[in-house]
């Protein structure tokens, strides 16, 4: 039998396979946890995202993966998250260790999203919320142990209340080797204007301001969005040596004592676009967190109760303070958008945008300051962060002015 094809034969099935549709790779699948799931959560913020897409200023981003599963911890009266799952095919899972094996008894998933703000959870005497994601965390790392394997996990926020739970979960990625992301969406927003400092930039100071929100929860932005500038700075970041909480008049005294520049706060008001606060800061309830790092470098993190925006300050070696608003734009909570851009190339790749040390030195740096207004404003040493790490190249944020 003559099977050697012809010229126009060969042409033929040459032209009918191009015809053919590329065999694609098989998306990746997520599993979801979520403390609870309404309107404007964090999980809405993260998830929805992942269900239907994200815009980033005039760009709109296809969902990169499957969500093959969600598991809600506590139902709000408001839920979203059933109907959700409901109108996307999405399993409803009964557990954590469900979200992830999808039934088999091994883990069945590519990629875990822990969404834990938001719900009723209690706060302890230090005004810290006892959000549970080290128990969610170990759930997850429990699944990868009975499995052999591990996906990457990006976990909402700081990575815990409580340092040593935090140590723990950066010690069980290392040991697990899978890549963890954590942190706030603030750093990584819109920056109006787009100031980046670049890395080993001399500085002599920084300062990051935000609102009210003096629990443990808002603090947080403002701290990781001072760390997202100053790990820019001339040696890279070598960890904190201690930190103190400050309040109202005790604030603007050690402003006259030089603890922090009271000019970096004028050069942050320039910046803010929403309507002048009725009073003057000085007038205004304020809460002030001193960072002393081990290089010797100091930066300050700000709430005003009368500022509802979230702006940073540097001051560079030699040079005027530069200031840059980070834009949350209220009306669709795009500064979340980057932060899933974030994820998307973690879990695509392995690779993530910047180090999870960032947010783990936060994580330390914030249980010590709530400690610090525990104890009255006390000075509080903590030679357990010695956290050093190297900043990207390009700091991760959302590029334009944001919608």
């Amino acid at each position: 039998m003559n099977t050697k094809l012809t010229r126009r034969q060969f042409a033929a099935a040459t032209a009918t396979a191009a015809a053919l549709p590329a065999q694609s790779k098989p998306r990746k699948r997520l599993a979801c946890l979520s403390s609870t799931f309404h309107v404007r959560s964090h999980s809405d913020n993260f998830i929805t995202r992942f269900l239907e897409g994200y815009w980033i200023h005039e760009r709109y981003y296809e969902p990169p993966f499957d969500v093959a599963s969600l598991w809600i911890d506590q139902i709000h009266p408001a839920d979203i998250g059933n109907r959700l799952a409901q109108a996307y095919g999405v399993k409803r899972a009964s557990s954590i260790a469900d979200a992830l094996t999808l039934g088999t008894g091994k883990l069945a998933v590519d990629g875990v999203i822990l969404v834990c703000e938001h719900g009723e959870f209690a706060h302890n005497e230090k005004n810290q919320q006892l959000y549970p994601r080290y128990e969610y965390f170990e759930q997850v790392v429990e699944v990868f142990r009975k499995s052999g394997r591990s996906c990457p996990v990006f976990v909402d926020k700081q990575l815990s209340y409580d340092w040593k739970k935090a140590r723990q979960m950066a010690d069980w990625s290392r040991e697990l080797k899978f890549p963890l992301m954590a942190g706030s969406s603030v750093p990584v927003t819109f920056r109006r204007p787009e100031y980046d400092p670049s890395l080993n930039t001399p500085m002599e100071s920084a300062l990051s301001v935000g609102g009210g929100w003096v629990a443990d929860g808002g603090i947080f932005h403002i701290l990781e969005t001072l760390q997202g500038f100053v790990e820019r700075r001339r040696g890279g970041e070598t960890g904190v040596r201690a930190v103190r909480l400050l309040k109202d008049d005790a604030v603007w005294k050690a402003a006259r004592e030089g603890l922090w520049r009271r000019e970096l706060l004028d050069a942050v008001l320039a910046r803010s676009i929403k309507p002048k606060p009725a009073h003057r800061p000085e007038e205004m309830r304020a809460v002030l967190g001193l960072v002393e790092y081990r290089d010797g470098f100091t930066g300050a993190v700000l709430a005003l109760n009368e500022l509802s925006e979230y702006i940073a300050a540097v001051k560079p070696q030699g040079a005027p303070a530069q200031a840059t608003l980070c834009y949350i734009p209220i009306e669709n909570s795009n500064n979340f958008s980057m932060l899933v851009h974030g994820i998307t190339q973690m879990i695509s790749t392995g690779r993530r945008p910047y180090p999870v040390e960032r947010t783990l030195l936060v994580t330390g740096a914030l249980a010590a300051l709530m400690e610090s207004g525990f104890q009255n404003g006390k000075r509080i040493e903590t030679p357990e962060l010695g956290i050093a790490y190297k900043a990207p190249a390009r700091s991760w944020y959302a590029p334009g002015i944001g919608s």
